[in-house]
C-alpha cells in the first residue's frame, strides 16, 4: 500500500504531465494553424497573379503542383465524345454532377476541363442533360487545379468506367483514352464579356484552406488542461485545507 505522502505525489505527478501534455496538443494545433495560414496566404497570392499565357501550362506533375491555383487563358478544341459527368457532386447545397470534358490543345496535348454543374434528374438518376458544346474551337479562362476531389468508392482506384462515374484519375483517363493529358486540370471560369451558353453553372469556390478547426482544437486541448490543473487544485489543495480548517 502507498503511503499517503507517495499517493499525492503519484496524482501530483499525474496532473502535470496530463496537463502539460493538453498544453502541448493545444500548441501543436496552434503551429498547424500558422502552417495553414502561411498556405492561404501562398494560395491568395497565386489565385490573383495574372492569367498564364496558354504555352506556359504545366506539362510535369511538379510543373503543375507550381501552377495550382493560378489562372490561363487557353485554346483548344472539345473533344465531347469523352465528357464524364461525376455524380454526389454538390454546388450551392444541390446535389447533381461535375462535368468535365477534354479540351485538345494547339500543340496536340489535351487537358481535362472542370466545365461546370448541372443538377440530377431526380426522377431518373441515369438520365443526362445535353451539353452544348462548340464544335469551332474555344478561348476559355480557367483555374488550374489538381485532380477531382476523390469520395468514397466501391470500386479500385481508376477502376471506373463509363460516362458517369464516382471518380476520375487522370491517369487511368489519359490509358483508357490514349489522350495525352497534361497531369492537372483546368477548373473553367465565367466569362462576363462572352459568358458560355452550355448552361452549366460555375461557382466554384475560392480555394481556402481550413484553419479555423485547428484553432478549435486548440481550445479544447487548453481548457482540458485548465480542467486538470483545477481539479488538482482543488481536491489536492483547497479542499484538504477547508477539511482542517
Amino acid at each position: 500500500m502507498l503511503s499517503a505522502r507517495a499517493r499525492r505525489l503519484v496524482v501530483t505527478l499525474a496532473a502535470v504531465a496530463s496537463a502539460l501534455l493538453m498544453a502541448r496538443l493545444g500548441l501543436w494545433q496552434l503551429d498547424r494553424a500558422a502552417q495553414k495560414e502561411t498556405l492561404q496566404q501562398a494560395v491568395d497570392s497565386s489565385v490573383a497573379l495574372p492569367p498564364l499565357p496558354a504555352q506556359a501550362l504545366a506539362s510535369t506533375p511538379a510543373q503543375a503542383a507550381g501552377q495550382l491555383h493560378r489562372r490561363i487563358t487557353v485554346r483548344g478544341q472539345w473533344l465531347p465524345e469523352r465528357t464524364v459527368f461525376l455524380d454526389n457532386r454538390q454546388m450551392d447545397g444541390r446535389p447533381g454532377f461535375f462535368v468535365l470534358t477534354p479540351l485538345r490543345l494547339d500543340d496536340g496535348s489535351a487537358a481535362l476541363v472542370q466545365r461546370g454543374w448541372v443538377p440530377r434528374d431526380m426522377q431518373e438518376r441515369t438520365r443526362l442533360p445535353a451539353i452544348a458544346t462548340p464544335a469551332q474551337p474555344v478561348t476559355l479562362t480557367a483555374r488550374i487545379e489538381g485532380p477531382p476531389a476523390r469520395l468514397y468508392e466501391f470500386t479500385p482506384q481508376g477502376g471506373e468506367t463509363g460516362v458517369i462515374r464516382q471518380n476520375l484519375s487522370i491517369e487511368s483517363f489519359a490509358d483508357e483514352t490514349q489522350l495525352s493529358l497534361r497531369p492537372l486540370t483546368l477548373l473553367q471560369l465565367d466569362d462576363a464579356a462572352a459568358p458560355a451558353a452550355d448552361g452549366l453553372r460555375r461557382h466554384w469556390p475560392l480555394p481556402a484552406v481550413d484553419v479555423h478547426k485547428h484553432y478549435g482544437y486548440a481550445v479544447q486541448w487548453f481548457s482540458l488542461a485548465a480542467l486538470i490543473t483545477g481539479l488538482y487544485v482543488w481536491f489536492q489543495l483547497l479542499r484538504p485545507r477547508r477539511r482542517t480548517a
